[in-house]
């Protein structure tokens, strides 16, 4: 019992001297904010507010990576997927996000959830999406085919990326705020841990984020 019990003393001694490492030089974590409706909106239904999420930093983050960046004018976080580099033309109408000529594939829909609208407060229903833009899918938010809005255009500059929102319907993007410098968006969401209900809530917890 004794050696036992000293083997699983240096499993946590070993484990917890790798995630201090780890904590040190490559990742964090971070609880997205319950105060921001606009963020907790855009991120539906990939992410909710309240979620704890783990943060890559040891690489910089790649094409169709979900990013946490400073927004350019008033250094509040945003969250947003890198869905367009230097060079890019991206065309977003409704929910169909176009790159260079060449539309994202979206192949299969996913549950239906629940999201805020960040200037009414009012709760609405949206349809899901599994979009694909490199090779690996991630759920989108769909604009429903009544709401009417004209496509946005845009062409990323020298140095800066596009952050477009998993959610097409209340979008928190470069359509709000501009393109962003590259180096600012040096943390890649990875991982959820828990939701803001905590670890029994079952179905948002250890979550792998695409």
């Amino acid at each position: 019992m004794a050696k036992f019990l000293r083997i699983v003393a240096w499993t946590l001694v070993i484990l917890g001297a790798l995630v201090g490492v780890l904590r040190f030089t490559a990742i964090r974590w971070w609880q997205l904010p319950l105060n921001d409706p606009y963020l907790e909106s855009s991120v539906a239904p990939t992410l909710h507010g309240g979620d704890w999420v783990v943060l890559w930093r040891a690489t910089a983050p790649s094409y169709g990576s979900l990013v946490l960046c400073p927004e350019p004018k008033t250094g509040r976080p945003v969250i947003g997927r890198i869905l367009g580099e230097q060079g890019d033309h991206l065309k977003i109408d409704g929910s169909v996000l176009t790159v260079n000529g060449t539309p994202a594939r979206s192949d299969s829909n996913c549950d239906k959830f629940q999201a805020n609208d960040p200037a009414t407060g009012i709760e609405t229903e949206q349809g899901c999406s599994l979009e694909d833009v490199t090779g690996r899918t991630h759920a989108r938010g769909n604009v429903p085919s009544e709401v009417l809005r004209p496509a946005t255009e845009l062409d990323v500059p020298s140095g800066q990326v596009a952050l477009i929102s998993d959610n097409r319907l209340f979008p928190w993007d470069t359509r709000e705020f501009g393109m962003v410098d590259r180096p600012t968006c040096a943390e890649t969401v990875v991982f959820r841990l828990v939701s803001k209900d905590g670890f029994f809530d079952v179905p948002n917890r250890l979550t792998l984020i695409h």
